[in-house]
């Protein structure tokens, strides 16, 4: 029995983990549909949130499931609360992604993107997936260490969504008012992924210490 019961805890860690990584890929695809005005890989992201749902109500089941049957205590009842909350933010940020790839394929058959603001967007895209998939990892191995490399890596997002700012109010370029509210929303998106991530970090960090980070709430 408890055997079986430690087998369930593993399982949705592993898809934990393995959301982490369907997150880090639909917002690869969505920056290349944004930048390129490729619907197809548009329509992709989209369409493969399902997965993300699928696996984020697998691991809810899951959770209450064992609440209810097995009573944990102590760890183990830490691991599966810690998981109901990790389970929320990657579906968050899940939805983020496919904000993006919606974006271009409103824009479609147009790229969304202005030509001078295509690095900094991919650069944002980079980074998001770089976040995500280390989030999968910290999940994985419970490592503190890579937990704080996410902190630094959420400053740099920050740092781009900046850029991309300043370049929009400096008036490189006129757009109109649509392609901004457009990249403007997109780095939005981006910056929220990355957010949810990186809360996704902390929650490990109390999984393993005990000890919460002050954090902002998150929509």
């Amino acid at each position: 029995m408890r055997d079986n019961y430690h087998d369930h805890l593993d399982a949705i860690g592993d898809d934990l983990v393995e959301m982490s990584r369907l997150v880090a890929v639909a917002v690869r695809q969505a920056t290349t549909a944004l930048v390129t005005a490729n619907l197809q890989l548009a329509e992709a992201v989209i369409a493969g949130d399902e997965v993300v749902n699928e696996l984020y109500h697998s691991v809810e089941s899951q959770a209450y499931d064992l609440l209810a049957r097995q009573q944990p205590v102590a760890g183990d009842l830490r691991v599966l609360v810690t998981s109901l909350r990790m389970v929320v933010d990657l579906e968050r940020a899940g939805d983020y992604a496919v904000h993006l790839a919606k974006i271009a394929r409103r824009r479609h058959p147009a790229s969304a993107v202005p030509a001078e603001l295509i690095d900094t967007i991919v650069a944002m895209g980079q980074t998001a997936e770089r976040i995500a998939n280390k989030a999968g990892r910290v999940i994985a191995t419970r490592d503190i260490d890579l937990a704080r490399e996410l902190l630094g890596d959420d400053d740099a997002m920050d740092m781009l969504q900046r850029r991309l700012f300043t370049i929009m109010l400096g008036g490189g370029g006129d757009h109109g008012t649509e392609a901004a509210i457009d990249v403007t929303l997109a780095g939005r998106y981006y910056e929220r992924l990355a957010d949810h991530a990186v809360a996704v970090a902390r929650r490990v960090t109390y999984l393993v210490t005990g000890e919460h980070r002050d954090e902002p709430a998150l929509d």
